[in-house]
């Protein structure tokens, strides 16, 4: 047993063929007491769960006793057939590898955090001369100035929305920037000071800037009182325009720290994290506090590993949720988790600097812990009476479309197009809680030799694609990436010709049902087909009808802004910026000698050549760019 992931012996002989309690101690006898991590399996090779321990012997040999265990662990015993074994320098390396083995291999009887999306934050740039402040999500490689985490985009967008109106700042591209010979609207609408022509000096814009950090960075008080008194010296010496544009930005200052709700006085940078449990179910509730304001705040629903407690749910969220994202220097938590110290210590080798973990009893830690309990009950509440309302429409779904049980994941797919130009594939997918937006998948049409309109090749691509990296992925259907049912956007045409690539595959199991118009094209008229079944139709009332023309409707917009992002991205695109050594100030000489970039696509070497700014070997490369592509 060593760090490159080999187990010990498994057991000898006869007892290959243990289970449970003797089979895991048999494997004790082998252990020692390195730190690791261990790996418990069905019989069918199944991952059940994944753990850490301080020492891999003393903990192993608690699952070996036969009593003592919740109902959930005496379960998970019962169904171990083999085991295996990491051991690692320390146990916080070890905490790391259970919670990267979690992610990765989604064991049953874990906690899992399913939906771990980043959050976006604001960017104010430091590479330019008039910085760019903008919402930023993902790494954090371009050189600046980073505010966050927002608990989501439209936190981020409003408060960028009234950021401009107090600070004037400039919200478009570099390129952009270059390129403009006069302000744009933002300007003329008193959101932008109009650097991109001169309109403020580089000194002045820079002070705008530094307004703005600091009212980022927690100093909004002092920044709206400097406002203030501006705007009383503008009254005084009779600028009463400037007074009223001072006005105006101390009015959206007010109109962003009242909407950020609660702002804590005492608390300065801290992640609120409650916690709250009921049937077996769980809600997350997380607050952002950033430099004394909240940023707002996000529910999560962590699978509870068929029954895990109250400290073990919030210590495996924890431990997900920040794989991935920097924790603030402060977590206050709603419960006790049982390796606070160890936990803290990872976050901090982590993060760089120290974070501190508390379970507050009293004070306004305690209020902002009992808030986002509070946010956490009720944000539970309402998905436990979604969730009932959904498995009672899966059901409905399943008896009208005589199915052999409720559906727990159903894919709708649809295509989307104009004459066959910029076609897009789509696919949503819908279950027991709901629409899985980050199950969602587009694809662009690559068939070239389909013809422009042909519906039913995009969806055999389509489908083809889909079912291909199933089948190459898990063959075994292992996951829960496998659909119980297709809904198909057509008629009785469009499912045989499903059914046909399904049977290409190798995929004849599932059901598939089209959903057809019907007479007139009337929504509530719709028929439904199934392969070698007579078309049906549901009553007009049915709220299994209305629950399926959500479906087709969410699939259809999920197409159609597909497409429509990849038409817009077509359109506005520039072949100059794929020409190289043609970067932003090169590209507006050309745009503004020759008018357009067709006219450039056609001009001679010697008129490249005449471009201020472009050079002889740089106007060949031009030249060749356009002219050497046919």
């Amino acid at each position: 047993m060593d760090d490159t992931g080999q187990n010990p012996t498994p057991p000898d002989g006869a007892a290959t063929a243990l289970k449970g309690h003797a089979l895991i101690a048999d494997y004790v006898r082998k252990l020692d007491n390195s730190p690791g991590v261990y790996r418990m399996l069905d019989d069918k090779g199944r991952v059940l769960y994944v753990g850490k321990a301080k020492s891999l012997k003393n903990r192993v040999s608690n699952y070996a006793n036969r009593t003592g265990h919740s109902a959930r662990i005496a379960r998970m015993i019962s169904q171990t057939a083999s085991m295996m074994f990491l051991t690692t320098r320390t146990e916080t390396e070890a905490l790391l590898l259970e919670q990267n083995l979690i992610k990765q291999l989604k064991p049953h009887f874990n906690v899992l955090l399913r939906d771990d999306k980043s959050f976006p934050n604001i960017l104010v740039t430091k590479d330019h001369a008039f910085p760019q402040i903008r919402k930023h999500r993902g790494a954090k490689k371009t050189k600046g100035a980073y505010y966050g985490p927002f608990a989501s985009a439209d936190a981020v967008n409003r408060t960028l929305n009234q950021l401009q109106k107090v600070f004037l700042l400039r919200n478009c591209t570099d390129a952009m920037f270059e390129s403009r010979t006069r302000p744009c609207l933002l300007y003329q609408i008193k959101r932008c000071a109009g650097p991109c022509d001169g309109r403020v000096s580089e000194a002045d814009y820079g002070e705008l800037v530094k307004d703005a950090e600091r009212f980022l960075s927690g100093k909004s008080t002092k920044v709206q009182s400097e406002l203030a008194a501006e705007m009383q010296k503008a009254s005084a010496d009779m600028e009463f325009e400037r007074a009223a544009i001072l006005r105006d930005r101390i009015a959206a200052l007010t109109r962003v720290q009242s909407s950020q709700g609660i702002n804590p006085r005492g608390v300065t940078e801290a992640d609120v994290i409650s916690l709250h449990m009921e049937g077996g179910q769980a809600c997350v509730q997380v607050f952002f506090i950033r430099a004394n304001q909240n940023w707002g705040n996000r529910d999560f629903y962590p699978k509870t590993g068929s029954g895990a407690g109250e400290a073990e749910v919030l210590q495996a969220f924890i431990g997900q949720f920040y794989d991935t994202k920097d924790p603030a220097r402060l977590l206050l938590l709603s419960h006790d988790i049982e390796d606070r110290e160890l936990v803290a210590g990872a976050l901090t080798e982590k993060l760089g600097r120290k974070v501190t973990i508390e379970v507050p009893q009293r004070g306004e830690k305690m209020e902002l812990v009992a808030n986002a309990a509070r946010n956490a009950r009720e944000s539970l509440g309402r998905k436990m009476s979604e969730s009932a309302t959904q498995a009672r429409l899966l059901e409905g779904l399943a008896e009208a479309f005589n199915l052999d049980a409720p559906p727990k994941r159903i894919e709708v797919y649809d295509n989307s197009h104009i004459q066959g130009a910029h076609a897009v594939g789509a696919m949503i997918v819908a279950g027991a809680e709901g629409f899985l937006k980050s199950q969602y998948r587009k694809f662009n049409i690559r068939g070239d030799e389909l013809t422009p309109g042909d519906d039913f090749g995009m969806m055999k691509e389509v489908l083809t694609r889909r079912f291909k990296r199933l089948l190459k992925e898990d063959p075994d259907r292992q996951s829960e990436a496998w659909p119980d049912l297709l809904l198909i956007d057509g008629g009785a045409g469009q499912v045989s010709a499903v059914n046909e690539i399904m049977e290409d595959l190798g995929v004849e199991d599932i059901a598939m049902v089209g959903v057809a118009k019907g007479i007139d094209r009337d929504a509530g008229k719709e028929e439904f087909h199934r392969p070698g079944e007579r078309p049906f139709a549901l009553k007009r009332n049915d709220p299994v009808l209305y629950f399926v023309q959500r479906m087709r409707d969410e699939a259809h917009r999920f197409a159609i802004g597909t497409h429509r992002a990849k038409r817009s991205k077509a359109i506005s695109a520039n072949p100059l910026d794929d020409i190289p050594g043609v970067g932003a100030g090169r590209k507006k000489a050309l745009l503004s000698h020759f008018g357009s970039a067709k006219a450039v696509s056609s001009a001679s070497l010697e008129d490249l050549q005449n471009v201020a700014g472009i050079s002889e070997a740089l106007a060949e490369t031009i030249h060749g760019f356009f002219h050497d592509r046919g």
